[in-house]
């Protein structure tokens, strides 16, 4: 039995010998809550004055109100410290009232998938606009070509062909508001078509499997082991697939060469079609970027790109490069998903005057960095979490001990950190065992914050 420790007006239950007073002063806090000892919003001292009060170490304290956060028996919030948490206890006939305090906005943002906005090239961007508009023809500014500007498909042409390498023509290039509008376009073209199913990866985000839900498409897993995305076992289970090869997102791995070949095959065998999102395609750091799998077959492959990763997703801009059987189709789909003229005649003069090319390098330079940096201080400060994944793109993966996925979120949110684990993104009939992991998107922290960040990530990582 412990030893009653009178602190802060409540008496705690306290073992003070040995190695156990940590789990002695998180199970008499504990159990101070669930008795009612501790009234929900209690603000409790702070580590350094309990410690204090108990004569033991701060990091103690520190830690045992770090796992009472992480297990959902405190919040703690910058500015206010912390407190009991609200617990409303559900009865019967009863339904607790909803909780209506707003959570703290995170002080770092490392969910994947957008871009550092604060190096958009503003100035570069901005002269490109005022070269693009006093050169527009007055028909610019009209309902124009449902593909989108020539100017742009031209610009585009040149560039994906250069830096992808894939066989676009202007004629085949298709411009779209951002990849989820091209995909939508897709959906719907593949419904017409009368496609039932379109398998998409194992891990993936799960917007895009409920935009083809929505366009009445089934969404089939395809295989996945240790070496990425497999082809379908079975040929006839689908008529179209959407995967990222380049950079599987979230894994992290291309597409093996084998692999893309047998790819190929099945869709020349089956007359199914490829959807190639190239994610990440531009940001290899380890090797030149690998090259569209749109080149081996570009009558079955239809390539999606956008500037959301290298430019900003505020912009809306993507494109199609549509096999030629595919491109009426494809306008018949495009009314009043075009994005704006300007912006379109914008980009193509960006793209070309070089500034695209020079933004991209910069970027590519400054995310290998932060890449470098995070598996430096993670072989540093948390040994026992790994980093899995080709170097590229702006995430990694952060491989977790059996288990821990939900309390590493947890106590990342304690820590001030926006992050989301792996198993969001798994796709539910995915038959490949759960694995433990975060999501870490690098990309999102300006400059000056990253050490921040990197920082309180290592405080939450076991």
């Amino acid at each position: 039995m412990g030893k009653p420790w009178a602190t802060f007006g409540i008496d705690l239950h306290l073992d003070r010998s040995g190695p156990g007073l940590r789990r002695s002063l998180t199970g008499a806090l504990r159990d101070a809550v669930r008795s009612g000892r501790l009234a929900p919003g209690t603000r409790l001292p702070s580590s350094r004055s309990l410690a204090a009060d108990l004569g033991v170490a701060r990091n103690t304290v520190a830690e045992v109100y770090a796992d009472l956060v992480a297990e959902g028996w405190l919040a703690a919030r910058q500015g206010s410290g912390t407190r009991v948490a609200d617990r409303t206890p559900a009865t019967p006939g009863h339904r607790p009232a909803p909780h209506r305090r707003e959570p703290a906005r995170p002080a770092y943002d490392l969910v994947p998938g957008t871009p550092e906005l604060a190096s958009f090239p503003r100035a570069q961007w901005l002269k490109a606009a005022r070269r693009a508009l006093t050169a527009a023809p007055d028909q610019a500014l009209g309902y124009g070509d449902p593909r989108g500007r020539v100017e742009l498909r031209t610009a585009l042409a040149g560039y994906l062909s250069r830096a992808r390498g894939v066989h676009a023509d202007p004629d085949r290039i298709v411009v779209c508001a951002g990849f989820l509008g091209g995909l939508g376009v897709l959906a719907e073209l593949l419904r017409r078509r009368g496609a039932g199913s379109v398998a998409v990866e194992s891990y993936g985000l799960p917007h895009h499997r409920r935009l083809l839900g929505r366009a009445g498409c089934d969404t089939p897993p395809l295989p996945f082991d240790d070496r990425g995305t497999r082809p379908l076992d079975d040929p006839a289970a689908a008529r179209a697939v959407l995967l990222t090869p380049s950079h599987q997102f979230p894994m992290g791995l291309p597409l093996l060469p084998e692999r893309r070949t047998a790819l190929i095959d099945w869709a020349r065998r089956t007359g199914g079609l490829i959807l190639e999102d190239d994610y990440d395609g531009e940001f290899r750091y380890d090797r030149q970027p690998v090259g569209a799998i749109q080149g081996l077959d570009p009558d079955r492959v239809v390539y999606l790109g956008t500037a959301s990763k290298s430019l900003a997703p505020a912009l809306r801009l993507g494109w199609l490069v549509l096999p030629p059987a595919l491109v009426e189709d494809a306008m018949d789909g495009m009314a009043g998903r075009t994005p704006g003229v300007l912006d379109q005649l914008t980009l193509a003069e960006f793209l070309g005057s070089g500034d695209y090319d020079r933004h991209v390098r910069a970027a590519r330079l400054r995310y290998r960095r932060r890449r470098d940096a995070l598996v430096a201080a993670l072989a540093e400060r948390a040994p026992e979490v790994r980093v899995t994944g080709i170097a590229a793109g702006l995430h990694a993966v952060l491989q977790l001990p059996p288990g821990t996925e939900q309390q590493v979120v947890r106590a990342a949110a304690w820590h001030g950190l926006a992050v989301h684990g792996l198993s969001m993104f798994r796709h539910p009939d995915a038959a490949v065992a759960p694995l433990d992991a975060l999501v870490v998107g690098y990309g999102t922290p300006p400059d000056h914050a990253w050490a921040g960040a990197l920082d309180a990530l290592c405080r939450a990582l076991p």
